[in-house]
């Protein structure tokens, strides 16, 4: 385990480098100068352009930019936003617990409600209740999120007047307030994914029950219940793992239609401002702590496959 353990985190070293260098360079290779944005108009003379560029240091080779910039984020310094001057940092951690928050949720009550659905479907194969919940599956995987979020924000603030359209209470203020913010947009985050985890729970659940062991346990005159929980669905998660992990990097950048929706201020949010304003400095920062997630989790769900299942262990032990 120690020498898997040090081999995944070679590897996401590695992987963080080349992530960090690609987020760079196709930020720098995104069209216009941030300098146009920062300089009114009138005020946009050569002479005045090039002290700009050199303050920020725009006019050094790429290369050396990276260097710079890398040394930086190496010190959690991402630098400061070209238009308000705000470290990147700073902008980065007021937006980021409420994505987090977002994708924390969405993936739970997928979860909470698909695991058992998934488990429910394999266990009653081809009869009524498993057509009734593969019908329901089908329809959430054809709803688009943000369909779904105006269909929300119509009937429970439009219609009914229960929880709010737009807005964000944080929670260190108010927790029943953050959750009756944040309930509509993590719902409809949460439909398609709890489409997948159910589809997926019940392929892989179908296969495990026909197993000897599971066979032997219900010879033994264990209870369906325990056979499924505590039998079946343990070695039928490795594919459910990999999703969630999959996933939660997916989610964390692409809630930016919901957070728009439903005006949060979020990391989405200030991506897209950034972009607009080509703050470009605030988009590096923005795409590299994204893409930092979805690296960091997917060599968690490695580790994480390591303890469910013992044979990845063994069989790693060479790579």
């Amino acid at each position: 385990m120690t020498r898997l353990l040090l081999n995944r985190l070679v590897r996401l070293v590695a992987t963080l480098l080349a992530v960090s260098f690609l987020t760079f360079l196709m930020v720098n290779l995104l069209p216009g100068d941030p300098v146009n944005s920062i300089l009114p108009p009138e005020s946009q003379t050569p002479e005045r352009i090039a002290q700009v560029r050199e303050d920020l240091g725009l006019d050094l080779p790429l290369p050396e930019q990276y260097a710079n910039w890398l040394g930086g984020v190496v010190q959690f310094d991402f630098g400061q936003s070209y238009r308000t001057n705000q470290p990147v940092s700073d902008a980065l951690l007021a937006r980021l617990p409420v994505t987090v928050e977002l994708t924390i949720l969405a993936i739970g009550i997928a979860v909470i409600f698909g695991v058992p659905l998934g488990v429910i479907s394999a266990y009653k194969q081809g009869q009524r209740i498993d057509t009734v919940i593969s019908s329901a599956v089908q329809f959430m995987l054809s709803v688009p999120a943000f369909v779904a979020a105006v269909f929300f924000i119509y009937v429970f603030a439009v219609q009914f007047q229960v929880l709010p359209a737009t807005g964000w209470t944080r929670i260190t203020n108010d927790l029943w307030g953050n959750l009756k913010t944040a309930i509509l947009p993590s719902v409809a985050l949460s439909l398609s994914q709890l489409a997948i985890y159910t589809r997926l729970v019940r392929a892989d659940m179908i296969t495990t029950l026909q197993e000897n062991f599971v066979l032997s346990a219900r010879a033994k005159g264990l209870t369906n219940r325990f056979i499924l929980f505590r039998h079946a669905l343990r070695p039928s998660s490795l594919s459910l793992i990999t999703v969630i992990g999959l996933n939660i990097g997916i989610l964390l950048g692409g809630t930016v239609v919901i957070e728009r929706i439903f005006a949060l201020p979020g990391i989405g949010g200030l991506l897209i401002d950034s972009i607009g304003q080509r703050d470009y400095i605030v988009v590096q920062g923005v795409v590299l702590l994204i893409a930092t997630s979805y690296v960091v989790i997917n060599t968690v769900v490695d580790l994480v496959y390591a303890m469910v299942d013992p044979r990845i262990r063994t069989s790693g032990k060479g790579n």
